[in-house]
């Protein structure tokens, strides 16, 4: 079994052993040993009770003291299915108010648990069930047939959990009943609603949340409790959130903008929450002005397709004060005035650690991140790991003045965490410079990532789908510019000799082996892709290229995806 690099000797804390000093900002309101996330609900339902904290759609409405019996009786129930301290509960839902029941549970049980963005099938959701060891899984039905199909190649997974948003609408399993033992996540709703006894520190794992790949599978990085508390308290402060504030979000509860960001940020201010399926242009500030909110969190080209909408006398009939978009919109001005409010976007950060909250950065500077909150160390290197002074360009590195602040590691990859951590910094990947007052300017990836309507995509697992079909040599995946703002994605195909494949076959290829937002939108067969004397591909060349007369386009074919 290999040894990853968390518990009570994680790398974070040995690394860190010899800094003792805490900044102002690291002042806690609960003690180390409480510092957990089930007691962070426990003591917001104890101080609000049967105060509102969860709207979901609109219909249906939920108190601290609710959400606090809820994780009880989930965590009870899980228990009785055999989830234990250090067990993995994997999650594969849409949003919905069961989803943080699971969360709170689990993390009372000790348990681990690691979201799955619901667009995953194929290899991808094959690797993070086994990477993960999930011994659990809640699924929703719509998505027993991406599990049935890769049923033959996980390893651990042994119990599954089914939701339906309709309760009726749960029906056989199939070929997978076989394999695994089947509930309905109503049995864990009716478990009993006291608070299970278990030894929970808050330096245990709390959930593994896997990051896009960029030269490799995708990593799961390991969230103590310290950790997730942590970066709660550091969005809830940053942003201001306040006791009468309603936090909206429509994101996906499987990503840490909308769980972490959103949902337990306004947990520890004492705010409210108001949940949503997803994301619709259309009804978005219908679901703005009837949930009341104040603030809310988009990412990836969120404002820029608002600013498509028709322009409408009620645009700024809303409450919200306060909108964190990243990237902010290309017209930014225009975005506040028309909906009038303010947009935050000075930000910078990863699921490894936060070294800039978002926050309201006073004048505004442009392409600025803001400067990093003292409890981290933060420098710009070379390729050395030198240090650079102002303005020069290099590559941004962290640390955590205190344990526990960042990530633990990758889990199961000790050798990508020490990669890493090389040289007793945390490599984030990431260009940018500082200016000579200390803001950090970003620049742009130095890893091969593609970052599209704020999903971080892997180059690595979109060429792995691509070179799976049978007319396929090689490929290479790059980003290409997109009229919304971030990225799209453009593959680059050359064929085996004497093998043929259309356009829209390969694309309907890819689309059977990969969540839709991985699926290129351009493509363009070359005879061969440039490469240096190591015969690694230069991609730098490719994006030179861009998208050029040689390129199909997707879209403009009209071929369109299903969800």
């Amino acid at each position: 079994m290999i040894r990853y690099l968390t518990s009570t000797d994680s790398f974070g804390e040995v690394f860190l052993a010899h800094q003792s000093a805490q900044s102002e900002s690291m002042q806690f309101e609960h003690p180390v040993a409480e510092r957990l996330l089930g007691r962070l609900l426990a003591a917001r339902a104890a101080r609000y009770g049967d105060r509102r904290f969860l709207s979901f759609r609109g219909d249906q409405e939920i108190s601290y003291r609710d959400l606090d019996l809820s994780a009880n009786r989930f965590a009870n129930g899980l228990r009785a299915l055999g989830l234990n301290h250090g067990g993995k509960l994997a999650v594969m839902l849409p949003n919905c108010p069961e989803y943080l029941s699971l969360l709170f549970g689990a993390a009372r049980l000790g348990a681990v648990t690691v979201p799955i963005n619901t667009a995953y099938k194929g290899d991808l959701l094959a690797h993070i069930i086994n990477n993960s060891d999930a011994e659990m899984l809640a699924l929703d039905v719509q998505y027993l047939e991406s599990l049935n199909n890769i049923a033959d190649r996980l390893n651990n997974l042994r119990t599954i959990i089914l939701y339906s948003a309709a309760e009726d609408a749960i029906s056989e399993p199939g070929l997978l009943k076989d394999r695994y033992k089947f509930y309905h996540i109503g049995s864990l709703g009716a478990a009993l609603a006291d608070e299970p006894e278990a030894d929970v520190r808050h330096t245990d794992p709390v959930m593994i949340l896997y990051t896009g790949g960029t030269t490799g599978p995708s990593k799961g990085v390991v969230m103590t409790h310290h950790f997730y508390y942590f970066y709660a308290r550091l969005v809830a402060q940053s942003i201001g959130y306040r006791e009468s504030d309603v936090s909206y979000t429509c994101m996906p509860l499987f990503h840490i903008n909308a769980q972490i960001g959103s949902i337990v940020s306004a947990l520890y201010a004492g705010a409210q929450a108001a949940l949503y399926e997803r994301f619709s242009a259309g009804s978005f500030w219908d679901e703005i002005c009837a949930s009341g909110a104040t603030v809310f969190l988009g990412m990836g080209a969120v404002g820029n397709i608002l600013m498509k909408n028709a322009p409408s006398p009620a645009d700024a009939d809303n409450k919200v004060r306060l909108a964190v978009i990243v990237p902010p919109p290309g017209d930014l001005e225009g975005f506040e005035k028309r909906f009038g409010l303010r947009v935050i976007y000075e930000t910078f950060g990863m699921t490894e650690g936060l070294i800039i909250p978002p926050k309201l950065v006073e004048p505004r500077r442009p392409g600025c991140c803001g400067k990093p909150v003292p409890d981290y160390e933060v420098q710009i290197v070379d390729d050395d790991d030198s240090a650079l002074p102002a303005r020069e360009v290099g590559e941004i590195v962290m640390r955590p003045r205190a344990p526990y602040t960042m990530m633990s590691g990758y889990y199961k990859m000790p050798e990508a965490t020490l990669e890493a951590f090389r040289n007793l910094w945390f490599h984030t990947g990431d260009h940018g410079y500082f200016d000579e007052e200390g803001y950090l300017y970003y620049v742009g990836r130095k890893k091969d990532a593609i970052r599209r309507r704020g999903e971080n995509i892997s180059a690595f697992e979109i060429e792995s789908a691509v070179n799976q079909h049978p007319a396929v040599l090689e490929s290479a995946a790059i980003a290409a510019p997109s009229e919304l703002g971030e990225d799209e994605v453009k593959i680059a195909v050359v064929l085996k000799p004497g093998m043929q494949v259309g356009h829209e076959e390969l694309i309907r290829f890819c689309e059977a082996r990969m969540a839709y937002f991985m699926v290129p939108r351009f493509v363009e067969f070359k005879d061969a892709l440039p490469k240096n004397p190591s015969q690694r591909i230069e991609k730098y060349k490719l994006r030179a290229e861009g998208v050029n007369a040689a390129t199909w386009d997707r879209e403009k074919a009209g071929v369109k995806l299903k969800r």
